[in-house]
C-alpha cells in the first residue's frame, strides 16, 4: 500500500493549530504573571488617593505636567471650600461671624469664579478674603460642625496653605496633588511590576451612580483592597445627605466580600483617615451614632469596634480579612502598609496557584 500524504490544507491547518497552542501556552504563561487587584470603596473613601500613593512609592513620580494638570482641580477645591463654609455660616442655626468686616468679605468669593484654568489667577481681593475668613472664630465653628454638611476633608490644608497655592509660579507638590479631590468618574487601569509580578489595579467611582459600572470588572480577581473612611462615622453620604456614611460602607462591604465571583478572592481592609479619625475621637462621640457601642471614647476601642463590625459581615469564614489602618496622605506609614499588602497578596496568589 502506498504511504498517505498531507494535501497542503491539512499541513497549513496543522501549522495554524501549533501557532495557535504556542500563543495560547504564552498568554497563559503571562496571565500567570498577572495579579489583577481592585480598590473598592464607597465615595469619599480615599481610593484615589491610595492610587496616587502605589505611583510614588513604586517610583513613578508625578511629572512637570501632570503636577500642573492638578493646579485647576486644587484651586477649584479651594473655592469650593470657601463658598461652602460661607454657605453653612447662613444655614446653620447659632452661627456667626466673629468680624463684620469678614462676612463683607466673604461677597467677593461668592461672586469670584469658582474654578481657575491654565494661566489664570485668583484676585489679590479674594486671596485676601480667603485669608479672612479662615482666621474668623466664627468660621472656625462652622468647620467644627462639618459633619452637619458637605466639604472635603482637605479643607483645613488648603485654607492654610492659600497665598502658596495662589502664588503666580505655583507648581502643586506631592502633599496637594494627593489631596486633590476629584471625583472618579471613570475606569482606569495602572500597572506595576512587583517582585517579578505585574499587578493590574483598577480604581473604580464609589459613588452611587458609578458601582454600576463594577461588575465588568469582577472576573478573576485576585485580590481586592477595600477603602472605608473611619473618620466618617458621624458624616452623612454625598448622595442623600441622610445615610451615615459608615453604615455606607459597612453595607458596601457586606455586598462585595460575599459576592460569589469573590469567595476565593483575598480582602484586605483599610480604615482609612486614621489622622482624621484620631482628632474627631477626642470630641466626637461615636455612641451619638451608633448606640450599640459601650467603648471608651479613644482611638484603640472604637477602631476595635469598627474593625469587628466589618469583619463580622464576613459569611465565607475560611477566608480572613486582613485589616490595616491607614493615613493615605502619609507617604511612609502607606509606603510600610503597601510591603505588608504586596507580601499578602503574593502570598495568596501562591496559595490559589496550588505552590
Amino acid at each position: 500500500m502506498g504511504g498517505c500524504s498531507s494535501s497542503p490544507e491539512d499541513i497549513e491547518s496543522r501549522t495554524r493549530s501549533v501557532a495557535i497552542d504556542r500563543q495560547l501556552k504564552t498568554e497563559a504563561r503571562e496571565t500567570e504573571r498577572f495579579i489583577k487587584l481592585l480598590l473598592l470603596g464607597a465615595g469619599e473613601s480615599g481610593k484615589s488617593t491610595i492610587l496616587k500613593q502605589f505611583k510614588l512609592i513604586h517610583g513613578v513620580p508625578f511629572s512637570d505636567a501632570e503636577r500642573m494638570s492638578y493646579r485647576p482641580a486644587i484651586l477649584g477645591n479651594l473655592m469650593s471650600c470657601a463658598r461652602t463654609l460661607i454657605e453653612a455660616m447662613a444655614r446653620l442655626e447659632g452661627l456667626q461671624y466673629g468680624d463684620v468686616a469678614t462676612q463683607l468679605k466673604a461677597s467677593s468669593i461668592m461672586t469670584a469664579p469658582s474654578s481657575y484654568g491654565e494661566g489664570e489667577q485668583v484676585p489679590p481681593a479674594v486671596i485676601d478674603a480667603i485669608l479672612a475668613l479662615w482666621k474668623d472664630s466664627g468660621i472656625q465653628e462652622c468647620y467644627r460642625r462639618s459633619n452637619e454638611y458637605q466639604l472635603i476633608d482637605s479643607c483645613q490644608y488648603y485654607m492654610e496653605e492659600v497665598a502658596r497655592i495662589c502664588a503666580i509660579n505655583y507648581i502643586p507638590n506631592d502633599q496637594d496633588i494627593l489631596r486633590a479631590r476629584v471625583m472618579t468618574t471613570t475606569i482606569t487601569e495602572t500597572k506595576f511590576l512587583i517582585q517579578g509580578m505585574i499587578f493590574r489595579i483598577f480604581d473604580v467611582g464609589g459613588q452611587r451612580s458609578e458601582r454600576k459600572k463594577w461588575a465588568p470588572y469582577f472576573d478573576d480577581v485576585n485580590s481586592i483592597i477595600f477603602l472605608a473612611a473611619i473618620s466618617a462615622y458621624d458624616q452623612k453620604c454625598f448622595e442623600d445627605n441622610s445615610t451615615n456614611r459608615m453604615l455606607e460602607s459597612l453595607n458596601l462591604f457586606d455586598s462585595i466580600c460575599n459576592h460569589p465571583l469573590f469567595r476565593k478572592t483575598s480582602i484586605i481592609l483599610f480604615l482609612n483617615k486614621v489622622d482624621l479619625f484620631r482628632e474627631k475621637i477626642k470630641t466626637v462621640p461615636v455612641k451619638k451614632y451608633f448606640p450599640q457601642y459601650d467603648g471608651p471614647n479613644t482611638f484603640e476601642a472604637a477602631s476595635e469596634f469598627f474593625a469587628h463590625r466589618f469583619v463580622a459581615l464576613n459569611k465565607m469564614h475560611e477566608r480572613k480579612i486582613y485589616i490595616h489602618y491607614t493615613w493615605a496622605t502619609d507617604t511612609n506609614q502607606i509606603k510600610t502598609v503597601f510591603a505588608t499588602v504586596n507580601a499578602i497578596i503574593l502570598r495568596e496568589n501562591l496559595h490559589a496557584s496550588g505552590l
